[in-house]
């Protein structure tokens, strides 16, 4: 047993050894994006981006499911409210409110895939359409700034930005939101065991749906959980 457990620390530490060594770029945008997810203080300026692609998550269903967007909100404290107009039950309403906590993401993994395939340029410019198509549904003042304040900072590194600036920001923000996005499932399940969320998604969904809301929670856990995974396996190995 202890030549086993030896064995397996040597291969960790070899493991890491070789990460650092030929993605060091990698492992440094994951430890700042952990730093913001995990610091309270960081989260807090930083999770609006988390919201905005909730909230765009929510929008893209809606549309696809063939329900009327109404429009977008983001507020100051990092909430966000997606209306749609359509049926008040059934599958285009439940898919609606399930699009929303796995959009980060599965937003993250996506932009991985294109990071790992040296694409991290193009990653950048889907990123700055996917927000641009945010902001034309966008209906309060603190929701157009905060877009606009997102995109400009991609534009800039998009369009300026030197390639390994480029492909060091887009490795952060895919770890950003896959780390963010399961800081956000932990919130809401947080938030539920201490009765404060009766209208979040996971409710909402038990009220449609023959599951209980803990069920909807769980599929978020293993969603989220899933994507950070998938992006540690993309990204660095």
């Amino acid at each position: 047993m202890g030549d086993n457990a030896t064995s397996a620390v040597q291969t960790v530490i070899d493991t890491v050894s070789t990460l650092v060594t030929d993605r060091p770029g990698v492992l440094l945008a994951a430890v700042l994006a952990l730093v913001a997810v995990s610091w309270s203080v960081l989260w807090r300026l930083t999770r609006t981006v988390v919201t905005i692609a909730h909230e765009g998550g929510h929008a893209l269903t809606a549309v696809v499911a063939g329900r009327g967007l109404t429009g977008i909100r983001l507020h100051p404290d990092t909430s966000g409210l997606t209306v749609s107009t359509g049926a008040r039950r059934g599958p285009g309403l439940v898919f609606t409110f399930l699009g929303g906590y796995p959009a980060p993401s599965l937003l993250g993994v996506g932009g991985a895939v294109l990071v790992a395939a040296d694409q991290a340029s193009l990653m950048l410019w889907i990123a700055l359409g996917l927000l641009a198509a945010t902001l034309i549904h966008i209906r309060n003042l603190y929701g157009a700034v905060a877009v606009l304040a997102t995109g400009a900072l991609v534009a800039v590194v998009a369009g300026w930005g030197e390639p390994r600036l480029q492909d060091g920001f887009a490795a952060a923000l895919c770890w950003f939101l896959v780390f963010g996005g399961l800081r956000a499932v932990r919130e809401l399940q947080r938030g539920r065991r201490r009765g404060l969320h009766g209208s979040s998604d996971a409710d909402m969904l038990a009220r449609l749906t023959p599951f209980p809301g803990g069920m909807w929670a769980g599929l978020f856990w293993l969603l989220a959980g899933g994507a950070v995974v998938a992006a540690v396996w993309v990204l660095l190995f």
